[in-house]
């Protein structure tokens, strides 16, 4: 198909058009199709799938339409990521077929202190967003390089970006403030907070579906490859756990968490770390994988938790850790929001792993929670009993939705 189907956008055919979404981590790309022409936008994609272990030896790709298999591509020099852009490029090509592609929404982690919106691209905002990129260097540059390769394949097309850090815009200053010299925050050093669009996804769905207990004080468990907590009040962020950087907060997959800043300097000290060092550790050998020295996944380590040795015990210390970190962060945020109406655990560990819900809750009877394990282990909607204190549900997340919704939103003004 040629290039003027996928950028044809006349106003004749903007109503018929379809939205791309892509979400580009370091090594993986999934993207979903939603249908603009049909209102409200429907929460489920017409068509999506994924590219993973880009750069890798083993290179896979799927869709809704074609299992699993090797991502093949002409060996003609390009970075994998570009090519792995293109191929997806093709695919979505062949599969929007005579209808048009009005626009891509691509989800980008940092907006600074500049973007509080989501925001049509250009060269000027593409050179912003770059120079945030020592903000989130796990995402930022990828989100970036797709958008770079659409920009000079199709340089028609228009491109939104939507950014995980506009939820938290909301937050009191307060919040945001870190206990450093007043002149960095002139400088953009304040803490921003992340993963917005699943943030943004519950503040829209749980209302639809709880009523007003949704609009009291909810503490929202994002718990995955990155986890993070954000108190919601009003369905609108008034704190969070993740700060300047993605590194802060809940100890994650391969990433610490809150870290007294003293242990940096110590280790950079003690070990002649240089800084690429000190950076390839927080970001790459901490959290779970760092203290189990075996996996930064879940649901490997409860697998194995039982073994005998050293093995065993560092998987458990690595998951008592994990939880105690929940805990610790939740019943901090209930303080600063004097109370707690709602719980909802969303993401990968968060809707899948009722074992690590268990655990958590278990810390948390103070507050007067009650759950019904059989609806846990059932991965039910709601997981406490009628007699609960506080609510506890579990509600999956769609960040490619919110992506979707906000593209139609300002290409075509089309509220949802």
């Amino acid at each position: 198909m040629s290039t003027r189907t996928e950028s044809n956008i006349s106003e004749s055919g903007l109503d018929e058009g379809l939205v791309l979404v892509l979400n580009c981590g370091s090594s993986s790309i999934k993207f979903a199709l939603y249908d603009a022409a049909e209102h409200p936008l429907p929460k489920r994609p017409m068509w999506s799938g994924k590219a993973v272990d880009i750069g890798g030896p083993n290179v896979t790709y799927e869709d809704s339409d074609t299992p699993c298999g090797p991502l093949r591509t002409e060996d003609d020099g390009r970075r994998p990521y570009v090519a792995a852009i293109d191929y997806i490029r093709a695919r979505v090509r062949k599969r929007v077929g005579q209808r048009r592609l009005i626009g891509v929404a691509h989800r980008v982690v940092h907006g600074g202190p500049k973007y509080s919106h989501p925001v049509r691209m250009d060269a000027e905002v593409l050179a912003d967003l770059k120079s945030y990129i020592p903000l989130a260097p796990l995402h930022q540059p990828y989100a970036l390089e797709a958008i770079a390769a659409l920009m000079d394949g199709v340089p028609d097309l228009p491109q939104v970006a939507c950014f995980d850090t506009s939820f938290h815009y909301t937050m009191p200053k307060v919040e945001k403030q870190l206990g450093l010299p007043h002149e960095v925050w002139d400088k953009g050093l304040r803490r921003y907070g992340f993963h917005g669009l699943s943030y943004e996804y519950m503040a829209l769905s749980l209302p639809e579906l709880y009523g007003d207990i949704s609009k009291g004080k909810v503490i929202v468990a994002h718990l995955g490859s990155g986890a993070s907590l954000c108190a919601m009040e009003d369905l609108k962020s008034q704190s969070t756990t993740m700060g300047f950087s993605v590194l802060d907060g809940l100890m994650m997959g391969t990433r610490p968490g809150t870290l007294d800043p003293g242990a940096i300097l110590f280790l950079m000290e003690s070990e002649k770390l240089s800084l690429k060092d000190m950076t390839r550790m927080l970001y790459h050998k901490s959290g779970l994988l760092g203290v189990s020295g075996l996996s930064p996944e879940p649901r490997v380590l409860l697998a194995r938790e039982n073994e005998e040795g050293e093995v065993g015990e560092r998987i458990r210390d690595a998951m008592r850790l994990y939880v105690r970190r929940v805990i610790r962060q939740i019943g901090s945020l209930i303080a600063m929001m004097n109370g707690i109406d709602m719980l909802v655990f969303t993401a990968g560990v968060g809707e899948n792993s009722a074992e690590i819900r268990r655990r958590i809750l278990e810390g948390m009877t103070y507050f007067g929670i009650k759950v019904d394990q059989e609806a846990n282990k059932a991965n039910a909607p709601v997981i406490s009993t009628p007699d609960s204190a506080v609510k506890v549900v579990i509600q999956p997340t769609n960040e490619e939705w919110i992506a979707a919704r906000h593209a139609v939103q300002l290409l075509l003004g089309k509220e949802q």
